[in-house]
């Protein structure tokens, strides 16, 4: 008969309160400049990859496109993004990071830079280098699998990724 892991044993399980703990501890420094997580991570992601669509931001920035509707909508009104429609397609709106966006998310990521700082206390740098490498590592996993390719399960039979 096999035996059970308790919970805070599974990767999975630690892996998720990392997340809980550093959204919340993320909240509370967003909240000082004025923005949610979700919001910071909008401006993050427009000010790597500059302007794009609702769609395209929505995927990088893990929210629903009508979750970034609204996103979208609260940070055009505090000037953080602007909204451009498509030259090209009448559809499209594209959505690019302003000044004002950029010096928020400036400040912010320093606040945000001093709590990832917090979390890796206790590792030294060869560590944080292995420890992102590692995270990369499996989220490219996983996200291969996600998205149809095929590996195989601990067992030795085929997985099957479901879209």
């Amino acid at each position: 008969m096999k035996e059970h892991q308790p919970a805070d044993s599974r990767i999975a399980y630690s892996v998720g309160r990392l997340d809980r703990a550093l959204r919340q501890r993320m909240g509370k420094v967003t909240t000082q400049y004025g923005l949610t997580v979700a919001q910071y991570t909008v401006l993050s992601v427009l000010q790597a990859r500059g302007r794009l669509s609702n769609a395209q931001l929505a995927r990088r920035s893990l929210v629903s496109p009508q979750a970034m509707n609204e996103i979208v909508e609260a940070m055009a009104a505090k000037r953080l993004v602007a909204r451009r429609p498509d030259p090209e397609h009448g559809r499209i709106v594209h959505i690019a990071i302003t000044a004002r966006g950029d010096a928020v998310l400036a400040k912010c990521d320093e606040a945000v830079r001093r709590l990832e700082g917090e979390m890796l206390t206790g590792l030294n740098e060869t560590q944080r280098r292995q420890f992102q490498a590692l995270l990369r590592s499996c989220i490219g996993t996983l996200e291969r699998n996600a998205s149809g390719e095929h590996g195989r399960t601990g067992n030795g039979r085929e997985a099957h990724a479901s879209h």
